[in-house]
């Protein structure tokens, strides 16, 4: 008797269902910094994402030492002076997307809105994004804009008007079945 309530317990729990994710472990996020005098670009090819349909929820994890930059010297700086890499090693991301419909096939334009993490200061977002369903899984892509000021990025006064006040990041993530 026990064996059979044990079995039954154990068939129970492996029948709920769990959510279904999708995740990418090679998204893409570049940033550009338009000045008078140099544009500034890198990206990064290295991000985490995870991505939950069934209830919209997205979360994305952004190594900051992984952007390339065109210049060796710009990284340094990014990586050293400016985002403080070994201090705040990643930017982060949680959040939902409004009105989602996992059943519509094709693309979807929504905007997520949740909270977005640099350099320990959390600053709440809404961003528009295209949402393709594909057959693979999802593709998730947009753009968004950051204030230096809103993360406590400082920039030396000689070197202000290299770097732009605010900074344009765009994203595209592939996300395939998640599987454990």
């Amino acid at each position: 008797m026990v064996k059979q309530l044990l079995f039954v317990c154990a068939f129970l729990l492996l029948s709920i269902a769990l959510p279904e994710q999708y995740i990418t472990r090679q998204g893409t996020v570049t940033f550009f910094s338009y000045t008078n005098v140099e544009n500034i670009q890198a990206t990064n090819n290295q991000v985490l994402s995870l991505f939950q349909p069934d209830d919209s929820a997205i979360a994305v994890s952004i190594l900051m030492r992984a952007f390339v930059f065109e210049k060796s010297l710009m990284q340094e700086h990014f990586n050293e002076s400016y985002i403080e890499s070994d201090l705040y090693p990643k930017a982060t991301f949680e959040g939902s997307i409004i009105d989602f419909d996992p059943s519509i096939e094709g693309e979807q334009t929504r905007i997520i809105k949740g909270d977005f993490t640099l350099k320990d200061v959390t600053k709440q977002r809404e961003i528009k994004t295209k949402i393709t369903k594909t057959e693979k899984g999802y593709l998730i892509e947009g753009e968004f804009n950051v204030s230096i000021k809103d993360h406590n990025i400082k920039v030396p006064g000689l070197l202000s008007p290299n770097i732009a006040e605010t900074i344009n990041v765009s994203f595209n993530f592939q996300y395939e079945p998640y599987e454990n």
